[in-house]
Formats: C-alpha cells, structure tokens, sequence
C-alpha cells in the first residue's frame, strides 16, 4: 500500500496537522511519502528528511507562494499520479478541508472527511468519522482504487525526528493552466489576541455551571493568568454564550494541550471525546458525582464562582504579574 501525505506548511514550519497524519500513515503499514508544494519547498524538504518516510515529492511554482486552492489541488493530484498512491491524506486543517475534497475528484477517488480513527482490517482501510452532528459515529470503507481521507487534528501522534534513512527526493512537473490560479490567497489573517483552543498548550473550558455569559470573564481572568486559550462546552456554545471557534468535543474542536482545565463542566461524552488525551486534566465542579471527574488527574469539588478568582489570584501570584 503506497501511501501519501500532503504536507501543509506554515511560515516554513510544518503544520502538526500534517506530521499527526504521518502518524496515522504510518499506523496503516505500507510505504509512506510526503508531497510538498510551494514555491520554495527547500526549508520544508529539509524538515521532513527527519520523519521516517520514504519518499518526498515536490511541485514548485512561483505563483504557488500563496495558497490557491485550485492549482495545489491539480500539484497534489499529479504528485498522487506519479507516485501511484494508493491512500491519500490531509490534516483537516481549514486548507485541508478545502482541499481534500478537491484532490478526491480530480483522482475520481472516495474521501471521507474529518476522520478520527483509521484501520488497515485484512488489507481493507476502514475509516471512523462523526455524523449526525457528532451525536453517532460512522465505520466506513472506500471502494475506489484511489482513496482521499482528512483526518481531525490532535488524535495522532507525530512521528518524532528520524535520520535512519534518506529519502528519495522527486520533483513533479506540473501543467498548470492559467485559469488553476484563477483564484489566489492573498492575505492570511490570524485571530489576534486569542489562542486557538486546537493549537494551545493550556486550554480553561467552562460549562453550563458558569450560569451565563455574563461570568464569563472568570474564565478569561484564569486562562489569562495560565496564558491558556479559553474553551467551551457544546451547551455553552449551543446556548449562545461563546463562539463555535472555542467548542471542544465532538462537534467542536478536538484538543490535546499540556493541561486542560474544566470549570462547570459535567463531562458529557461528546465532550471527553474532544479532551480526554488532555496530558494533565483539572475539573471543577460543584457536583461530586459528575463524569468528568471519571478521568481527571485533579478534581475539585465546590463553587467555581468562590474558587476561580482564587485560583487566578494563586497563579498571577506564581508567575510575578
């Protein structure tokens, strides 16, 4: 089975979107190769040396410097080609999701999207992935020679740094049209001054028990003192309360952050299955018996609206501020 990873990059670096899907190629068996396209793909070629494949194939293109949907599809689609790939992978970053799909049909290949397990069963991939807006989970095999699948950050792990092999470097030749750049990013712009709860290495999430928005800044104070991200459960975004962007779970964003802190949260399914490989987790809760105290390293049983301006007060305290 040959195996190839769309390697998205960002300021030169490597996405770990892109290396946690190494790590679910490398969970299926096969051979695995890495595409990277761009125009100038030299500092990344550098950089995935290390990762324990096979092969790294490149398409560069001046106009490639900025993302276009269109022509990294047509790049990726031919390196899929050359390199007879059986299995292709994407990290179902917002330009993964945009471009698996696209790379699917230029293959004419099945794609399941947003992946969250993936198993080689006697030669047959079956992949796992939510529905029913995360309320049921779907086992799914494609039939098609060529298969495209986007797996959902956070749940693999990335290959560490390997130098036991050097792998083949092919360079793919491309027939752009014009009309593939027909549209072009031309800026990318960060959300400033929040951290995005998927990439955190702390995350402060609160639940229902915050009573309402209004209380919210207890959270924001902690995860200020932390330097955290700030999280929250389905209920609380469903309610209105915070943003679809900061949803962790099933139906929102899957994280795996040092520490991750639930303040009023009971820890319904959906939601440990978005935090539960969390390094270290604290829980506050007012309700002894509620389940997320089932998998936390640190439980704290009593009113958050006493313990939280506490607990931050402690740790601007530790930290100097």
């Amino acid at each position: 089975m040959n195996i190839l990873v769309y390697l998205e990059e960002r300021n030169g670096q490597i996405r770990k979107p892109s290396l946690e899907a190494i790590g679910a190629a490398h969970g299926l068996g096969g051979t695995v190769s890495v595409a990277i396209i761009g125009s100038a793909p030299s500092a990344v070629i550098d950089q995935a040396r290390k990762l324990n494949v096979s092969a790294i194939y490149t398409a560069s293109e001046p106009r490639l410097a900025e993302y276009s949907s269109s022509a990294t599809g047509c790049a990726l689609a031919a390196i899929a080609k050359q390199a007879g790939a059986d299995v292709v992978l994407v990290g179902a970053t917002g330009r993964g999701k945009d471009l698996a799909p696209r790379v699917a049909i230029r293959l004419e290949a099945g794609y399941v999207p947003d992946v969250v397990a993936l198993s080689n069963e006697g030669g047959d991939i079956i992949a796992t992935h939510p529905v029913y807006a995360g309320k049921a989970q779907m086992s799914v095999k494609v039939t098609t020679s060529t298969k495209v699948y986007s797996t959902r950050p956070n749940l693999w792990k990335a290959p560490k740094d390997s130098a036991t092999s050097e792998p083949a470097i092919h360079a793919v030749a491309v027939n752009f049209a014009d009309s593939n750049f027909a549209e072009q990013t031309k800026e990318l712009i960060l959300s400033q001054g929040k951290l995005d709860v998927a990439e955190a290495d702390i995350i402060v999430s609160g639940g229902r028990g915050m009573r309402g928005p209004e209380n919210w800044p207890l959270i924001e104070d902690l995860a200020q003192a932390f330097g955290a991200a700030t999280g929250a459960s389905r209920a609380v975004v469903d309610a209105g309360w915070r943003p679809h962007s900061e949803q962790v779970g099933q139906t929102g964003k899957t994280v795996s952050p040092t520490l991750y802190v639930a303040v009023g949260i009971s820890g319904a399914v959906q939601h440990l299955a978005g935090m539960s490989s969390a390094k270290t987790i604290v829980a506050i809760n007012k309700d002894e018996n509620a389940p997320i105290f089932s998998i936390v390293d640190y439980g704290v049983v009593g009113d958050a609206f006493e313990i939280l301006p506490a607990l931050t007060a402690e740790i601007n305290k530790l930290r100097g501020h």
